[in-house]
């Protein structure tokens, strides 16, 4: 099984935390969110992963290692390719043209699911589809009365269905994906000004390939800010027990409220830290109340009521006091605010 993730995008939505570090690679529980996505695939499905093939930008090596070592933890080969310009979803996978062979997941970076994925032999093609509220801002399928996917429309603009696409998609045949993405791109058929995926998927569908839907018990969004504070919400709420908070701190007349996640090398004294709060190495957090809250590596807190915030590497942080009004902050990293 070959799994592809796209994830070459620039995460502007998530400015400024996604200026230094590229989106898929920001930590929530203590872990990229890439590496969550992986993680999850590799539990989810019952054949084994083989490849992991990876579409990004200019992320620089030490990017590109940790990828390779996201891969190795699941024994999976991993392969970097490099999207230069953002040309729509269906571009974005045919950079990894190479690993388009076999049985293929393509799995976008910044979804995050749990779901119980069973897969059969007979099975052309499956979309991973959550019925949500709003759906104009994604890709939505239609079905007919068999749950057959009868259609594909890419943020619609008037209601045609609810089930929106999450970005997960299984494919028996990984070069016949290829191909149509091939034809897309080279007749320069594009939707909304991209080449899309879901333009070769309506290809596909009209030859007879039977495309069925599956659903997810938990859809996880790491679009923006305030998505992502409710993702790692839920991600420490799920695995409280595997994310253990370290014993190489120093933690001192403090309450740790849990869930919770610390780092390690960080002191914590006079303060209350959770419910759900990430914190990476070597922080300093003194006379302090977080709640609900990612921060990252290297940052200094100090006598501040912090809920709802991301807060990133080497930021130095001063508030008036634990006991004053809450903040809800979004700082990038190596900010001073005192």
């Amino acid at each position: 099984m070959k799994v592809i993730i796209p994830m070459a995008g620039r995460g502007t939505r998530l400015r400024p935390h996604t200026l230094t570090i590229p989106k898929p690679l920001l930590p929530i529980g203590g872990k990229p969110i890439v590496q969550h996505l992986v993680e999850e695939l590799s539990m989810s499905f019952d054949e084994k992963i083989d490849e992991l093939a990876f579409i990004i930008g200019d992320f620089g090596a030490e990017t590109e290692k940790q990828l390779c070592n996201i891969a190795s933890n699941i024994g999976a080969k991993a392969s970097i390719y490099y999207q230069k310009e953002a040309l729509g979803t269906g571009h974005a996978i045919m950079c990894a043209e190479k690993s388009l062979t076999g049985k293929t997941i393509v799995a976008f970076a910044d979804t995050l699911f749990k779901a119980n994925v069973s897969i059969q032999d007979s099975e052309e093609g499956t979309i991973w589809v959550k019925k949500i509220e709003n759906p104009s801002a994604f890709g939505v399928v239609t079905v007919n009365d068999q749950n057959t996917i009868t259609g594909f429309v890419e943020k619609p603009t008037s209601f045609v269905s609810d089930l929106a696409i999450i970005g997960i998609y299984y494919f028996k045949d990984g070069e016949y994906l290829k191909r149509e993405l091939s034809y897309i791109i080279d007749n320069d058929i594009k939707d909304k000004g991209e080449y899309q995926l879901t333009t070769a998927l309506e290809n596909m569908k009209a030859k007879g390939t039977c495309f069925s839907p599956a659903t997810v018990t938990e859809w996880l969004d790491c679009g923006n800010k305030n998505a992502t504070v409710m993702t790692h919400q839920k991600i420490l709420e799920l695995s409280p027990e595997s994310i253990p908070s370290s014993e190489n701190n120093s933690i001192v007349n403090s309450q740790i409220i849990k869930p919770c996640y610390i780092g390690e090398n960080t002191t914590i004294i006079d303060s209350v830290i959770g419910p759900y709060v990430s914190i990476g190495d070597n922080c300093n957090i003194e006379g302090s109340r977080i709640e609900n809250s990612i921060i990252q590596k290297s940052t200094q807190i100090r006598s501040a009521n912090i809920i709802d915030s991301m807060i990133g590497n080497f930021v130095s942080y001063k508030g008036n006091s634990m006991e004053g009004e809450k903040s809800d902050l979004s700082l990038g990293d190596y900010s001073t605010i005192n």
